[in-house]
């Protein structure tokens, strides 16, 4: 009774920000314009600029600009001596990007105001679709920090709930199945074991939102490897040989479920979820782009939930909302203008067309203007005046499972190691398993000198992990067992090696060209090299 009643107080506290998200659908423009005079009086001075400047101003005169150019800028408010918006700032949380291992975005109080606007409209829509999910527990998952860099980054963990308004975060809090807590675990397998717990702690489980489908498919696998370790806790309500690393939470102590979770530890982890959670209403996760066969196979594990994609959401700012079936812009958020892929030119929302395939480039209440997000998304209609998008891809790198792997990491990466080892750098495939194991990075190098051994080296491998572990997403990837650790191999011709995998996945040999990160299937990379099946694990189960 008092989920439900929290269901329907929370689905009242996002009925102002849904009605004005769809009564002013027809008034793209005039909202646009009016949310960029009250971000200029919030930022104050800026070079170029005269106070009430328009838009066509605003776009002439302040560059588009990405992550190095901030940088300095951050580093001098963090420690005091600037400052780029008149908003107070509640902390920074931490990302990674094509030239910075790490990234650390303001996160302001005008900024959240801009994530709840969007929240809001998006939740209201859920329970619309889905009302089974006010009668239960909802899992918004708690992205916790690399082990590597905890105390660094001390408080500045991904919560979902923590983009909502006070309202609706209190309210969300007590509809939630996990505590935040697990986010301070010391170890990121306790982190995962600990909401592993509370979730089968809660047989009234109706959502599991999680941002990579990978990331719920290795949560099911964990279920299934720990089962008796769970039913153990779940029975005892003591966290037993973890407890010294889950001090910030408390052990579920639900004796049923842990009868429950015994009953079922012998079948597979998609039927083990699937007794544990019959009555599971919704899972939300990416969908597209690299994510799509990831999600297909989330969808079959738990086929009595329904499927929602996500909308394009990134650390600096949220560019569409799933509503109503659809993806449109969150335009009562951020200024937002798009750079058409296919001449350069920048773009205002309203000037966007069917058809359109365009980068999103954001001005938000964190301070930072102009700011490119490097996605790739496509225009597919409109909901009134409001262009709807969907997600083709990030525009330079690769993402197998959200690690964010750049040409400019890559690069770096294979350079040193080159460096180090006396070996020739040609280029860190992203071997993209699709269900035979889990995925894997695997630099390819060229020997310089005839009595180099040739093949696989572990010591190459060590060094290669090593240096793309200092990336903030690769490093969390592999602390959740996303990623199998990083290979090496040693050729004599790591160019022709190159050209063999790329006419093997599809490549016309005249039009390629090096990189120095390239995603290939290791269906193709097997055509090539029959041995590389050996560089992936089999133990992955969640469909068999």
């Amino acid at each position: 009774m008092l989920t439900a009643l929290t269901h329907q107080a929370l689905r009242l506290a996002c009925w102002q920000a849904d009605r004005r998200f769809a009564g002013q659908r027809n008034q793209l423009e005039t909202v646009q314009r009016h949310k960029l005079d009250l971000l200029l009086q919030q930022v104050g001075t800026v070079p170029g600029l005269q106070s009430g400047a328009s838009w066509e101003e605003f776009r002439e005169h302040v560059p588009l600009s990405r992550y190095g150019d901030w940088k300095e800028r951050i580093l001098a408010q963090r420690e005091g001596r600037a400052q780029l918006i008149n908003s107070p700032l509640q902390r920074y949380q931490p990302t990674s990007g094509s030239s910075e291992a790490l990234k650390l975005i303001p996160y302001t109080r005008s900024f959240l105001g801009e994530l709840d606007a969007a929240i809001g409209p998006w939740l209201a829509s859920l329970y619309r679709q889905h009302p089974r999910l006010g009668t239960g527990r909802h899992y918004w998952s708690v992205s916790w920090l690399p082990e590597s860099q905890r105390k660094l980054l001390d408080g500045n963990f991904n919560d979902d709930s923590e983009l909502l308004g006070f309202a609706k975060r209190v309210l969300a809090a007590r509809s939630q199945a996990v505590p935040p807590g697990v986010a301070f675990a010391g170890r990121a397998d306790d982190a995962m074991f600990a909401t592993l717990a509370w979730l089968v702690a809660h047989d009234d489980l109706r959502m599991l939102s999680v941002w990579s489908p990978t990331f719920a498919l290795q949560q099911l696998e964990s279920l299934a490897q720990w089962a008796n370790e769970l039913a153990s806790v779940l029975a005892s309500g003591q966290w037993g040989a973890r407890a010294a690393s889950l001090t910030a939470v408390p052990a579920p102590h639900r004796p049923d479920r842990a009868r429950r979770l015994a009953a079922v530890a012998g079948l597979t982890p998609a039927e083990i979820a699937q007794r544990l959670w019959p009555e599971l209403a919704l899972v939300s996760a990416w969908d597209t782009a690299d994510a799509a066969p990831w999600a297909a196979q989330l969808r079959l594990a738990l086929p009595q939930a329904s499927f929602e994609g996500k909308g394009l959401w990134a650390t600096e700012g949220v560019v569409t909302i799933p509503y109503e079936d659809r993806y449109p812009l969150a335009y009562q958020s951020h200024v937002y203008e798009f750079e058409r892929l296919s001449d350069g030119v920048v773009l205002a929302p309203w000037e966007l067309r069917e058809g359109d395939e365009v980068s999103p480039i954001i001005s938000g209440g964190n301070g930072l203007l102009r700011y490119r997000l490097d996605d790739r998304i496509a225009v597919t209609g409109f909901m009134g005046q409001v262009p709807c998008f969907q997600f083709m891809g990030r525009l330079f790198g690769v993402d197998l499972v959200g690690e964010k792997m750049s040409p400019e990491a890559a690069r770096q990466v294979l350079a040193e190691t080159a460096l180090d080892s006396g070996v020739e750098p040609v280029t860190l495939l992203a071997v993209d398993a699709r269900g035979e194991g889990r995925s894997r990075y695997i630099a390819l190098f060229s020997r310089t000198s005839a009595g180099t051994k040739l093949g696989p080296d572990e010591q190459i491998a060590q060094a290669v992990e090593q240096k793309l572990r200092r990336h903030f997403h690769y490093d969390l990837a592999r602390d959740l067992h996303q990623l199998e650790p990083a290979a090496a191999l040693l050729v004599d011709d790591g160019w022709a090696l190159y050209q063999l995998i790329a006419v093997a996945a599809g490549m016309i040999e005249g039009n390629i060209k090096p990189e120095s990160v390239r995603r290939v299937a290791l269906s193709h990379l097997r055509n090539v090299l029959p041995e590389a099946a050996g560089f992936f694990s089999t133990e992955s189960r969640v469909l068999s």
